[in-house]
């Protein structure tokens, strides 16, 4: 078990029952899955792209990506239906929780000017979305291999639907949020 599972198990469950005053510790929310997600803009022109990508990707997470396709043509981006345009890849269980550990611990310290997350990206569902920048915060990325700065977009999916309780849950879970200009732990 994961360092990361191990603290959410032993002292969180307990901590959010007593808090939010639930009886059962089925009613505690927990991190249903993650889902990492790859856009890749020049996709139309530069086919090699994709396979750097989703290359990149699957080192990061230790899981191989699929390869998301375009749901209509828009002829302003020279895109058709069903062209690659990205990769994504939805974690769960033990590879989440590791994915989780590496990107609070020692991803997102290495974010140049870092101040904290932002409390806004919650959508209405109590699911929580960061986008990065850059994909060389990650220790498994080799910055001479890189051919291009590609940001990603990760989701934290909750059982939860409540903000406000999401939140609670991620701040114990170690995720570094900013309050007012200053960053909460």
């Amino acid at each position: 078990m994961n360092r990361l599972q191990e603290k959410y198990n032993k002292t969180i469950i307990p901590q959010l029952q007593k808090e939010l005053n639930f009886t059962s510790i089925m009613q505690v929310p927990k991190i249903e899955k993650v889902v990492i997600n790859i856009g890749v803009g020049d996709a139309s022109s530069n086919p090699k792209a994709i396979d750097k990508s989703v290359s990149e990707l699957s080192k990061i997470t230790g899981q191989k990506p699929i390869i998301t396709k375009a749901k209509k043509s828009i002829a302003g981006f020279k895109l058709r239906a069903g062209m690659p345009i990205g990769c994504k890849v939805t974690l769960r269980g033990e590879k989440m929780y590791d994915f989780l550990d590496k990107f609070i611990s020692i991803s997102l310290p290495r974010i140049r000017d870092f101040q904290g997350l932002s409390v806004k990206a919650f959508d209405q569902n109590g699911n929580y979305t960061v986008g990065i920048k850059e994909q060389i915060i990650f220790p498994e990325i080799n910055y001479e291999e890189v051919d291009k700065v590609r940001g990603m977009e990760i989701s934290i999916i909750t059982t939860t639907s409540n903000n406000a309780t999401a939140l609670l849950l991620l701040k114990k879970i170690g995720l570094p949020f900013k309050k007012q200009g200053k960053q909460v732990a």
